[in-house]
């Protein structure tokens, strides 16, 4: 359930009009967002009563075992290369391998102001 979205004018006669905002969807009402949401708590604090001290209201889920995650553990992020930057050429080097880019011809969102 969407509880926050990106809004414009609400007064718009486009289908596009700035500035956007964030404003309050259906699940940001009433009691939706304490059904929507789960809150995370050691078991330590779970075991002591945290979440009723609390009063909370959202549905509770245990987690153990944080402390000993390292980067190696990550599934689709455990690359830990060697980088290093030379500070008279700044060739910038991953693993020994020389890393470049082109420059870019177009820069999206680098304008100040978008008019449709």
């Amino acid at each position: 359930m969407i509880a926050i979205a990106p809004m414009g004018d609400i007064n718009a006669s486009i289908p596009t009009p700035q500035p956007v905002h964030y404003r309050p969807m259906f699940g940001a009402l009433g009691s939706a967002r304490h059904h929507c949401r789960l809150t995370f708590l050691s078991q330590a604090a779970a075991a002591n009563g945290v979440a009723e001290r609390l009063n909370l209201r959202s549905a509770i889920a245990v987690v153990k075992g944080c402390r000993t995650v390292q980067k190696a553990d990550m599934v689709h992020n455990s690359l830990q290369p060697n980088i290093t930057v030379d500070a008279q050429t700044y060739e910038v080097r991953v693993d020994g391998e020389l890393i470049t880019s082109e420059p870019a011809d177009v820069l999206p969102m680098a304008q100040r102001y978008f008019l449709f």
